[in-house]
């Protein structure tokens, strides 16, 4: 009875690890399209910086958009600041996820300590 109880312990701590490593890897993909955004906000100021205030500038949206050089930094620089608010959102998101996982593993090593049958049985199949 205690053999099933701590197979059915060992399943759920599995299935909690495989669904946080999960969250982890698209958080870190979330912050590497966060990353990408603000790279180019900031390289698009920039560039916009160097020009002229008189200067002809154009937006992007499937077609071409005549904007003042104003609108198109505002737009950059809100790019940006929201980027890095993500990204700060998204470093706090992993960091909990990482505790998470911490704790799992942590669990699971107690749980196959007080069960070494269970560890056998799992080294078992993982051999195949």
């Amino acid at each position: 009875m205690a053999d099933e109880a701590n197979r059915a312990a060992f399943l759920e701590i599995q299935g909690r690890m495989i669904e946080t490593t999960g969250k982890i890897k698209q958080v870190q993909n979330q912050m590497r399209s966060k990353e990408a955004e603000k790279k180019r906000a900031f390289l698009t100021l920039e560039e916009l910086k160097q020009l002229p205030d008189d200067t002809n500038v154009y937006k992007s949206i499937g077609v071409f958009v005549l904007e003042t050089k104003a609108t198109l930094m505002s737009e950059q620089e809100n790019k940006f600041k929201d980027s890095e608010a993500s990204i700060t959102s998204l470093q706090s998101s992993k960091e909990y996820l990482e505790k998470q996982t911490a704790e799992i593993e942590n669990n699971l090593r107690e749980l196959l300590q007080q069960d070494p049958g269970l560890a056998r049985q799992i080294m078992s199949m993982n051999v195949m």
